[in-house]
């Protein structure tokens, strides 16, 4: 079973809010979102603005901090955000349920009943409040109710760790019917290896982390969700592009096509104006049915076009690519200007790369659905 058939179908199928900053990153003041051309405080500038929703860089620092791909990380207000992101999006109200053990962080409880989702407790027993290892894994077996099964490790407040042979059987148990949430608020304070590499092994395995509490910046409320892209995707319910340039974000978009763009040597300006059709024309977005029937334009969606001239390499013989068949820069940039300008006229939110420069380029592909389309 996919993570999205586990997922509130209405999520799955909603058209996400997108923000004015989200789609003009990096940009001016946003009149189009009331933002006052001024700051009154000398003292803090830029508080006019509205922030980035995700900041690159901000994420770039966590992700090399946890030591995973900036797709597999949501940065959230708190760890707080990402349980109450992780309840609303996983469970139905008066339907599913999550599983804690108590004594437990009481964020997972108040998220639950929040959203009107019921709360299967398995008390930690004896004197020092051991996990009851079997009584969680006989709870999620009884209860097809179960969506979300929150454990910490280690534990606040016993400190206790979860075994691995444990985590291992939770996981197995859990596969196709719950996504499992191993809290590591305390991580650093312990020699045992966080459950961050497991990820690339098991989709429906989440961590949380925060700087609150071994980085002494609970006044940030930074924290991270940790998972696979496809679990990331769902909770920011957009699919997304975006294109850095020595850090700066020069170009993202929401929902829509990324398009990487080679200009051929012997390609004119009729091969140009054709791909621009083709690009907006073709149909790669799902109808009512789920068949690829919708365009970029059907959708509103957004489209970043970015200039990549090594896709005309040629690559049919020897080791190292040729580029004879690739324009020269001067007809490249000009050519890739009249196709952001022909793709500008039918489309609203037509974000581009910067020619020439060294550009990082990041997505989450939705599907995956990838094209080679030519003019």
């Amino acid at each position: 079973m996919s993570i999205e058939a586990l997922a509130r179908p209405e999520i799955v199928a909603m058209k996400p809010y997108s923000s004015a900053r989200r789609e003009a990153p990096g940009r001016g003041v946003l009149l189009n979102a009331n933002e006052a051309p001024l700051s009154l405080l000398d003292s803090a500038p830029g508080l006019n603005r509205y922030p980035d929703p995700q900041p690159a860089e901000l994420l770039a620092r966590l992700a090399q901090l946890y030591g995973v791909d900036a797709d597999h990380l949501l940065v959230t207000r708190g760890s707080d955000e990402g349980i109450d992101l992780l309840t609303r999006v996983f469970c139905r109200a008066g339907e599913d349920a999550i599983l804690q053990c108590p004594p437990a962080f009481g964020m997972y409880r108040i998220a639950a009943q929040t959203q009107g989702a019921a709360v299967v407790s398995v008390e930690r027993r004896g004197e020092d409040f051991a996990l009851d290892e079997a009584g969680v894994l006989d709870a999620l077996a009884a209860d097809p109710r179960i969506r979300l099964v929150f454990l910490t490790s280690p534990s606040n407040p016993t400190g206790d760790t979860l075994d691995p042979g444990f985590v291992d059987a939770v996981l197995q148990a859990a596969e196709g019917r719950a996504l499992v949430v191993i809290d590591e608020a305390y991580a650093e304070f312990c020699t045992r290896p966080s459950h961050i590499p497991l990820i690339g092994r098991h989709e429906h395995l989440v961590v949380l982390r925060t700087l609150s509490k071994a980085w002494a910046a609970a006044g940030l409320r930074c924290g991270s969700v940790i998972a696979q892209p496809s679990v990331i995707g769902l909770l920011q319910r957009v699919s997304e592009a975006r294109v850095e340039v020595g850090g700066e974000t020069v170009g993202k978009i929401g929902r829509g096509l990324l398009v990487l763009v080679a200009v051929h040597r012997d390609d004119g300006e009729r091969d140009i104006a054709r791909l621009a059709e083709r690009i907006l024309s073709y149909r790669v977005f799902p109808d009512e049915e789920g068949r690829m029937n919708r365009s970029v334009v059907d959708e509103s969606g957004g489209l970043l076009l970015v200039p990549q001239f090594t896709l005309a390499a040629d690559t049919k013989k020897g080791t190292r690519a040729s580029f004879t068949r690739a324009a020269p820069p001067e007809k490249g940039e000009a050519y890739f200007r009249q196709l952001v300008a022909a793709c500008r006229e039918r489309l609203e939110g037509v974000e581009t790369g910067r020619f020439g420069a060294n550009m990082q380029v990041a997505l989450v592909n939705d599907g995956p659905v990838t094209f080679w389309l030519e003019s």
